[in-house]
């Protein structure tokens, strides 16, 4: 268990106030990089998270749920943000394997 820096782990300013206001407590990465491992913090505006688990999965894995917990409505807006957020040749491949970090606010 070890500090880390929170924009190790969250890609952006955008997700970084996201997780902040409770709208992220999920976030998943392409498993070619470890950014936290289970019990690591970081901190944003002074508020401390703690990953609460680091799950290898693949896409093909997801489901509304994961969606709902990375901020978007459903899947498929997922998906399509996905698609946005990672111009060039993106695709959604359910075979892609990933990692997927959970993470709750601490008192």
């Amino acid at each position: 268990m070890s500090e880390i820096d929170a924009g190790d782990l969250l890609p952006n300013d955008r997700v970084q106030q996201s997780v902040l206001n409770g709208d992220v407590t999920q976030l998943t990465r392409g498993a070619s990089n470890r950014y936290a491992s289970e019990g690591d913090t970081f901190e944003i505006e002074g508020d401390t998270f703690e990953v609460t688990s680091v799950e290898r999965r693949t896409l093909g894995d997801f489901t509304d749920a994961d969606a709902q917990r990375e901020g978007s409505e459903s899947l498929e807006a997922y998906k399509q943000r996905m698609k946005r957020v990672h111009p060039g040749d993106f695709e959604w491949d359910d075979s892609d394997e990933v990692l997927t970090y959970q993470f709750e606010r601490r008192d």
